[in-house]
């Protein structure tokens, strides 16, 4: 994992406005009107335990009063120092009145910045030193034990207030992250998505420029009308391979058709089943021995669905005329003048069976490089429609890929 998401997740133990582990306090304009509240409320608490210094000796005032300043002053500090800011007042508060202030707001701030195992022993100590001063300090009118009741009752509502907060806080930072994860998700599978219509379009394009490249070096005495005729045919292959990579990338740089830049990019023109018999005809112009079989698809179940090929639905025809595309490059790469046996046969409710066969051992060129990304592709193309995929040597010594997709009836 990366350190930026390492960081994301550590965002709940180290909030906003949070200096623990030596980091600089950060306050938002948020957290700068939330301290000056606090600091106030530890002002007017501790304002309020004055009336009941009368009749105790000076020097006791005197160190409530100097007590008192230093932990409202204090409570600017909560942020850095929180536990060390709640210990500290809780311990003092044990015998000194004007403490109590400062003491609240520590606690409230432990239980808002940190774990529950920590704020839960802060909060502990604070009931624990509840006891020794409800029995030297008490109040006259409540009497030890309503005062112990009293300051449990205040001590309690603060620290379960400052954990519903914290909880709060980490709902919606949990909510954020999960929508930063959806994001971050969304825009991996589109990268995916244009990855692979990139290798869709270009792979083909340029197997095709290897195929007349390699007939012209195979046959460098051709006669001039050959190689004129091939070498159009590289030049044409050529400028479809950049017109494909021009609409593929060219999409990349534009807002969606909805005007919503981060909505899904919409890719070139798609092709369907219908214009496979173009891709064998292309291929078999540029030299490969295609033998193209379609069943089914005419027939009267397709006739009843829509007629032909237009009953077959978009997505696909789409998905088999990439299988095709790939199988046909596949053979042009790896098995260059073997035979090529492609059959497609599907009916409404049957599914769409696509296998394509050619043998591995004939050669007639240099083998182009590959490293296997279009079956991987094509196979979670094909698991993403439904379907299934298998490829590899069988008996004989042939190559066959088998795809079957399924065809709603």
């Amino acid at each position: 994992m990366s350190d930026h998401h390492e960081y994301r997740w550590a965002l709940p133990s180290v909030l906003l406005g949070d200096g623990s582990a030596g980091r600089p306090v950060r306050r938002s304009t948020r957290d700068w009107i939330v301290d000056i509240l606090m600091f106030l409320a530890a002002c007017g608490i501790t304002l309020m335990t004055a009336p009941e210094l009368e009749g105790i000796p000076r020097a006791l005032v005197v160190t409530e009063q100097v007590a008192g300043v230093l932990s409202c002053v204090a409570v600017w500090l909560r942020r850095r120092w929180p536990v060390g800011l709640a210990v500290v007042t809780g311990v003092l508060s044990t015998y000194l009145l004007m403490v109590g202030g400062a003491a609240v707001v520590g606690l409230f701030t432990v239980a808002v910045h940190r774990p529950f195992k920590v704020s839960g022993l802060v909060a502990a100590l604070g009931f624990v030193t509840i006891a020794p001063y409800a029995l030297l300090r008490p109040d006259p009118e409540l009497g030890p034990a309503g005062t112990a009741t009293l300051t449990v009752a205040i001590l309690l509502t603060v620290f379960a207030w400052g954990v519903v907060v914290r909880a709060r806080r980490q709902l919606v930072w949990s909510l954020r992250q999960r929508a930063v994860i959806a994001a971050d998700e969304a825009k991996r599978l589109e990268r995916e998505r244009i990855a692979r219509e990139m290798h869709d379009v270009l792979a083909h394009r340029i197997s095709m420029l290897s195929l007349h490249a390699g007939a012209l070096e195979f046959r460098p005495g051709a006669p001039p009308e050959e190689i004129s005729r091939a070498a159009g045919a590289i030049r044409d292959s050529a400028h479809q391979a950049l017109q494909d990579l021009r609409e593929v990338i060219g999409v990349l740089r534009h807002p969606s058709s909805s005007g919503d830049e981060n909505g899904p990019v919409p890719l070139p023109p798609q092709p369907t089943l219908a214009d496979l018999r173009s891709l064998v005809e292309e291929c078999r112009q540029a030299g490969m021995k295609v033998s193209f079989t379609m069943n089914g698809f005419d027939g009267d179940a397709a006739r009843a669905a829509g007629g032909g090929d237009a009953a077959v639905p978009d997505a696909l025809g789409r998905t088999v005329y990439r299988v095709v595309q790939e199988a046909l490059t596949n053979a042009r790469k790896h098995a260059g003048g073997a035979p090529v046996g492609v059959t497609v046969a599907g009916r409404p409710g049957d599914g769409v069976t696509v296998e394509a066969r050619n043998a591995v051992w004939a050669r007639q060129s240099p083998r182009l490089p590959g490293a296997g990304a279009g079956l991987i592709g094509l196979t979670e193309r094909v698991g993403l429609a439904g379907g299934r995929l298998e490829f590899g040597s069988v008996a004989g010594g042939d190559f066959r890929l088998h795809a079957w997709l399924p065809w709603a009836s």
